[in-house]
């Protein structure tokens, strides 16, 4: 039966002008992981849940992605992470924002869905929530990161809020991009019964305040699957997810109007979301096996590798 995953390590500003042959080298392996982890869950029969939890994870470790390990900074100096996950065989969620010192914030996703009774925690709740199912914890040090510490510093006294993909804040003034950092991570997969899942993860904004929450855990917005459509895990300004509620858009689309998987998410993406000024991407996939790489920014770290032997790892707009 075939199978098919597909990864993504952030959409924006990506060009080969801010890129090096070491960078390129080391975004290449660090998304080639990912494919590796979770590709093995589906070839040895596993179910895309497993498959996207295992390929985020890896991208959460990478400090080279604002997730997990390589989180940015908040306005306060300390990382606060968000995540979702999604069931398409039965449409269970899980979610979880503003939590600290945990070491997969994915796989936290996974177990509130699985355990907890509810769909989204977060803050103290979730942290609390954590402990007493003994997930895996981390203390500040390990999410320390010199190139995120460095961005923070320039910004930290203004009230900019530093988003990963480009340099604007909430209100539209524009900062230079001062780094390489571009995003959210996410995954999605089809295994051989045919059910699809997706997951998102994310360190949020760089000086963000008021523990603003942006689309990555956001259920419709962010993150989304169902096996009658699609499954969809979407990175770029958070703002513009959450207004246009991107993922389950895309899904209705197919639903309604029985658009397919490549022409909903051209006509949300490409068109719906540009025409609000909206800047990103997102990964997609059906039950089908069809997959999509869609986005309107330079670029998106992506990659995908399915059954039939087929692989690709990109950065650059096509």
């Amino acid at each position: 039966m075939p199978f098919t995953l597909v990864i993504h390590g952030g959409a924006g500003n990506i060009t080969p002008a801010i890129m090096d042959s070491e960078l390129e080298r080391q975004y290449t392996q660090g998304l080639k992981d990912a494919l590796d982890k979770g590709y093995d869950v589906l070839k040895g029969s596993g179910t895309a849940l497993d498959a996207v939890v295992a390929a985020i994870s890896v991208l959460e470790d990478n400090p080279l992605f604002n997730a997990g390990r390589g989180s940015v900074f908040t306005k306060k100096g300390i990382n606060e992470m968000d995540a979702a996950i999604m069931d398409g065989s039965n449409l269970a969620a899980g979610a979880v924002a503003g939590v600290r010192h945990i070491k997969n914030p994915i796989a936290l996703a996974r177990e509130i869905m699985e355990h907890s009774g509810h769909v989204f925690l977060s803050g103290s709740g979730a942290a609390e929530f954590a402990l007493n199912r003994g997930m895996e914890m981390t203390p500040d040090e390990y999410f320390f990161n010199q190139s995120r510490y460095d961005q923070w510093v320039e910004i930290r006294d203004t009230n900019f809020t530093q988003l990963d993909h480009k340099g604007d804040n909430l209100k539209g003034a524009v900062l230079p991009n001062p780094g390489h950092k571009f995003g959210t991570v996410g995954a999605v997969a089809c295994d051989m019964m045919g059910n699809i899942a997706g997951g998102t993860s994310t360190g949020g904004m760089t000086n963000k305040r008021f523990g603003r929450i942006g689309d990555s855990p956001v259920i419709g917005s962010g993150t989304y699957a169902n096996n009658a459509t699609c499954a969809i895990s979407c990175t770029g300004h958070g703002e513009y997810f959450l207004r246009a509620v991107v993922a389950h858009d895309i899904s209705c689309l197919m639903e309604y109007r029985g658009l397919s998987l490549s022409d909903a998410c051209n006509v949300v993406i490409k068109d719906k979301l540009v025409k609000m000024g909206g800047e990103g991407g997102l990964i997609a996939v059906d039950a089908n096996n069809n997959f999509d790489f869609c986005f309107n920014s330079a670029g998106m770290y992506r990659g995908m590798r399915n059954s039939e032997g087929k692989e690709l790892v990109a950065f650059y707009g096509a």
